[in-house]
């Protein structure tokens, strides 16, 4: 059994604003804990990618160019993405990776930019209304603190199908009406959380546990 566990962190070379990146340097520090080695690798542009060699997935923010640079070539990455997603595989999105997974985001100037519409939710930008600052709220885990900073404002299209990942106590996460933050499908975590969010052990060592899981789960089965 290979005691390496294999993270992909989806264009890292762009998607990495307030801290992300320390989301996955968290887990690696978790994972070495139990036993494990990690091995990071970047999926950038132009790379080929198939989510199931991974043991999870992570995909953090980045700023608007660099978010429309990105839409265009993730598109080839739809079909993976989405059975690793409902195959019940571990993966975190924030910020911007999160909005990819929804059907759309619609730009201050009325454009609608195609996501990857894996999950019924989608994205209006207000950029005369940008929410920033500190964030508090209740997840099954407990306690989560952070910091948002985000003009798009995220609904969901099926409150069947999609779980808040947390009850707001202080700031807006998706948006300023529905008082939640994030999202949580099968084994999907989608956030406006930066800072990084990880940097809550809560959340952090259940994430870490659910990755273990999911690599026990794979080398378990016959090659």
């Amino acid at each position: 059994m290979s005691d390496t566990i294999k993270i992909a962190y989806l264009y890292e070379d762009l998607m990495n604003t307030y801290g992300d990146s320390g989301d996955v340097k968290i887990l690696s520090f978790l994972l070495k804990e139990q036993g494990y080695d990690t091995q990071v690798d970047n999926v950038s542009l132009d790379d080929e990618f198939n989510a199931f060699d991974y043991d999870f997935l992570f995909f953090g923010g980045g700023q608007d160019f660099e978010q429309t640079v990105v839409a265009k070539d993730l598109i080839r990455h739809r079909e993976t993405i989405k059975d690793y997603i409902e195959a019940g595989k571990p993966m975190l999105c924030i910020c911007g990776g999160y909005q990819f997974l929804g059907k759309y985001y619609q730009t201050v100037g009325g454009e609608t930019i195609k996501c990857l519409n894996i999950l019924p939710f989608h994205t209006v930008f207000k950029a005369d209304s940008r929410m920033i600052g500190d964030t508090e709220y209740e997840t099954e885990w407990g306690t989560v603190r952070a910091f948002e900073n985000h003009s798009g404002r995220t609904y969901f299209d099926d409150k069947n199908k999609l779980k808040p990942l947390g009850k707001m106590i202080e700031g807006y996460g998706n948006n300023p009406e529905d008082k939640a933050e994030g999202m949580r499908y099968k084994n999907t975590i989608g956030s406006y959380s930066h800072g990084p969010i990880l940097k809550n052990e809560n959340i952090a060592r259940s994430i870490a546990q659910e990755i273990i899981k999911s690599h026990q789960e794979k080398m378990s089965k016959p090659k």
